[in-house]
C-alpha cells in the first residue's frame, strides 16, 4: 500500500504522527494517546489536546495506513507505509557523534589486509547499530601470472589458474572430441602470454580479440578450449559475491523474542546468503544509501525486518561493494543512516591506502 502524500495530512496529525513513530522506534512499543497528550511537538510546544480527540486523529491515521493497533494494545505503531512516509519525508537525519566517528576512524584505521577490514566493518556496524552489521565484498579479480591445461584423460583437462599473489584455482573442463590431439602445452602457452599481468575480465578480453581476428597460431579445437577456459573463469568470479554478517545474536532483544517466529524468519533470510547479495546488489548501483523496509523486498517479507545499505567505492570512484545493517523495523534510521553513510566512505579510504601501498 502506497503512502500517502505528506500534504494530505494536517499539520496537528502531521505532529501526532512523527511522535508515534518517534515513540515507537525509541521503545519498540506502540505509542498511546495518554502518553500523546504530554508530549512536546516539533516547535517545541505541546500538543494541547485531549486524549478523545488524540484517540479521532489516531484513528484518521489508522484509516490512512499510517498506522496499526496491535490487538494486545490500545496504542498505534506505525506501518510499513508510515515508516516509509517518515523516512522519506519527515526525517531529521542526524550526524554520527564524534564518538561513533572516533570509533569508526579507529577501528579502520588499523594496519592489515582488506580481508581484516572487512571483518572489522561488519563487527564495527552491528556494535554500534545494535543490530547485525553485513559487508559484501566485491568478486576478487586477481592479476594473473600463470595458465596450464594439463590432460587428465581422453576426454578431461585440468586447467590450472595462478595469480600474482599466489593463489591457485583449478577447474576441470570436458575435452571435446575433436580436441583429443590438441597441443595443450601450446594452448597453455598461449593462455599465459595474453593473462600474464591482467585480470580474467582484461585477458578474456584479449584472447577473444585476437582469436576472432585469427592472429594466432592455434588451431580451431585449440581456441575453443581456450575460449571455454576463460568463460568458465570470468563467469565464477562473477557469480562469487562474498557476504560478511556479524551480531546476528543482537537481534534476540527482549522485544524480539515476544515473536519468536519473526526471528526465526529471520535468521533462517541471514543464512540465505546469495539471496542477501541480490539484495545488496541494488543498493550496489545507488549514488547514497539505501532503506529497504519489511516487505518491500521480498527476502525480509516474512520477518518484517529494514535493511539499511550504502556502497563503497575505491580511490578511483568505483563502486566496489556494499555495505549495512540489517534489524527490525523500529531501527532508529535518523541515527543508522549517516553512520553507514560514514562507514562507507571510511571503508573507502581505507581501501584506497591499500591499493596505493
Amino acid at each position: 500500500m502506497a503512502s500517502p502524500p505528506l500534504t494530505e495530512l494536517t499539520d496537528r496529525a502531521r505532529d501526532i504522527f512523527r511522535l508515534v513513530v518517534e515513540g515507537y522506534l525509541a521503545s519498540g512499543q506502540p505509542v498511546g494517546s495518554k502518553a500523546l497528550a504530554g508530549s512536546r511537538t516539533e516547535g517545541g510546544g505541546g500538543l494541547n489536546l485531549s486524549p478523545a480527540s488524540i484517540r479521532s486523529v489516531l484513528a484518521e491515521l489508522e484509516q490512512r495506513g499510517l498506522l496499526a493497533a496491535p490487538h494486545t494494545s490500545a496504542g498505534r505503531m506505525p506501518t510499513e507505509s508510515g515508516l516509509r512516509l517518515f523516512v522519506d519525508a519527515m526525517m531529521q537525519v542526524a550526524e554520527p557523534t564524534a564518538e561513533e566517528r572516533a570509533a569508526i576512524e579507529q577501528r579502520l584505521g588499523e594496519p592489515g589486509p582488506i580481508e581484516q577490514a572487512l571483518e572489522e566493518t561488519s563487527a564495527l556496524l552491528s556494535d554500534l547499530s545494535g543490530a547485525a552489521g553485513m559487508v559484501m565484498v566485491p568478486g576478487r579479480e586477481p592479476r594473473l601470472a600463470q595458465v596450464s591445461l594439463t590432460a587428465l584423460d581422453a576426454q578431461r583437462v585440468l586447467a590450472v589458474l595462478v595469480s600474482e599473489d599466489g593463489q591457485v584455482e583449478n577447474r576441470i573442463l570436458a575435452l571435446p572430441a575433436e580436441a583429443v590431439g590438441t597441443s595443450l602445452e601450446q594452448a597453455s602457452n598461449f593462455l599465459t602470454a595474453r593473462a600474464r599481468g591482467r585480470t580474467l575480465a582484461e585477458a578474456a578480453k584479449a584472447v577473444a580479440e585476437e582469436i576472432s581476428s585469427e592472429r594466432n597460431a592455434l588451431d580451431e579445437a585449440s581456441r575453443d578450449l581456450v575460449a571455454r577456459g576463460i568463460a568458465t573463469w570470468t563467469e565464477d568470479t562473477a557469480k562469487r559475491p562474498v557476504l560478511i554478517v556479524r551480531g546476528q545474536a543482537k537481534l534476540l532483544d527482549d522485544a524480539a523474542l515476544t515473536d519468536i517466529e519473526r526471528v526465526r524468519s529471520l535468521l533462517d533470510d541471514l543464512e540465505s546468503k546469495e539471496s542477501l547479495a541480490s539484495l545488496l546488489e541494488r543498493a550496489r548501483k545507488a549514488e547514497a544509501t539505501r532503506i529497504f523496509i519489511g516487505s518491500e523486498n521480498r527476502l525480509f517479507s516474512l520477518s518484517g525486518s529494514s535493511v539499511i545499505a550504502a556502497p563503497y567505492r575505491d580511490r578511483e570512484g568505483r563502486v566496489v561493494g556494499v555495505l549495512g545493517v540489517i534489524g527490525p523495523t523500529r531501527l532508529n534510521y535518523a541515527r543508522v543512516v549517516p553512520m553507514v553513510d560514514f562507514t562507507a566512505r571510511q571503508l573507502g579510504k581505507r581501501i584506497g591506502k591499500l591499493e596505493q601501498s
